[in-house]
């Protein structure tokens, strides 16, 4: 299966990269829906694990990104992830950036997106996910859009919140990515307390209106310091968030430079931010309470990454590259990795 996965990876690789991730979900789309996807894994054993208070089936997940718009839930679902997030999504649709915007970097299995929150919005994702049957549970991924000045930024936040509260498992806030501009500085001083501190109040609105407490999570840079990384931790244990996710793209290029692609602008995922990704996670589990959770996305390419991760102190893992450049059987290797270990 990893021969043909390799095949299909190098014919994908010769099209455009945004039209052959198009291509590649809608091809597990379909096989879904025609009861093929059994041709891409071998049924995975449940592996539950309680995060945030939720029953996770495994600790593997989908990271955002892949599936901006819900279309694709059941159809990653299929594939053994214990969660999907999805997103991520904004109050209004908006295009994105211009194309091209999505770059791969295969002598360093590495990928570059400036796409910058292209989404139908949150109607629509709203819509998609209701309509899911997913054995997995389901993360939304928000964020603002892009014509809302960043001093606005909150007000989309609490938007974005309202709308998918009722449907999701968990929820995520992304101040992280850097193809939004001015969206990183929510992540520091007054501008991070106030967000955090409305969206804390409107979620224990929520919660009293639905009669459920859905957890929130907050995604952050890799490129921060250490002392970015003990501000973020106090304001995060101050505030109650229930999850950090570490990490978004980096926007270094110290591991591709000089590489096919590499100049372009955009944040970098996949396997050159898997040492960064990784110390950050490390570096939040020594600030923050042993009750506060991370899930960690960032460059596992293979399961003995996942289980770095795991070791830096992350609870929950997440994919996304590596899915691209390995296939779909790197879930199932992460899975059953991680439940020989536990």
């Amino acid at each position: 299966m990893k021969q043909l996965y390799r095949l299909l990876r190098n014919l994908m690789f010769r099209l455009d990269g945004e039209k052959s991730h198009h291509l590649g979900l809608n091809a597990l789309k379909l096989m879904e829906m025609t009861g093929l996807s059994w041709l891409l894994y071998h049924k995975i054993a449940a592996r539950p694990v309680r995060v945030m208070g939720l029953e996770f089936p495994n600790a593997v997940g989908l990271a955002a990104g892949l599936d901006k718009n819900g279309d694709y839930i059941e159809a990653m679902s299929a594939l053994g992830f214990g969660f999907v997030e999805v997103g991520t999504v904004t109050p209004r649709p908006q295009p994105g950036n211009p194309k091209p915007r999505l770059f791969r970097v295969p002598e360093a299995q590495g990928i570059i997106n400036r796409m910058g929150f292209n989404n139908l919005g949150v109607a629509h994702l709203v819509e998609q996910v209701r309509a899911a049957d997913s054995k997995s549970l389901i993360g939304i991924n928000i964020g603002k859009n892009f014509d809302t000045p960043v001093e606005n930024a909150v007000d989309d936040y609490l938007l974005g919140l309202n709308r998918v509260y009722p449907y999701a498992d968990y929820v995520t806030i992304n101040i992280s990515s850097p193809n939004t501009p001015g969206l990183r500085t929510l992540q520091f001083g007054e501008s991070l307390d106030a967000l955090l501190s409305a969206l804390k109040q409107e979620q224990a609105k929520l919660t009293e209106q639905y009669q459920r407490y859905v957890p929130m999570a907050v995604k952050v840079a890799p490129d921060l310091s250490e002392e970015e990384v003990q501000q973020l931790a106090q304001a995060f244990s101050t505030h109650h968030i229930d999850a950090v996710i570490a990490t978004n793209t980096t926007m270094s290029r110290e591991d591709v430079e000089g590489l096919p692609n590499a100049d372009e602008a955009g944040g970098l995922s996949g396997a050159p931010v898997f040492e960064k990704s990784t110390e950050i996670v490390r570096q939040f589990r020594a600030q923050l309470p042993e009750d506060l959770p991370i899930i960690a996305a960032g460059g596992i390419m293979s399961a003995e990454d996942a289980l770095a991760k795991l070791d830096a102190g992350a609870a929950l893992v997440q994919l996304y590259s590596g899915l691209i450049y390995q296939g779909p059987s790197l879930v199932k290797e992460v899975i059953e990795t991680i439940a020989k270990r536990s």
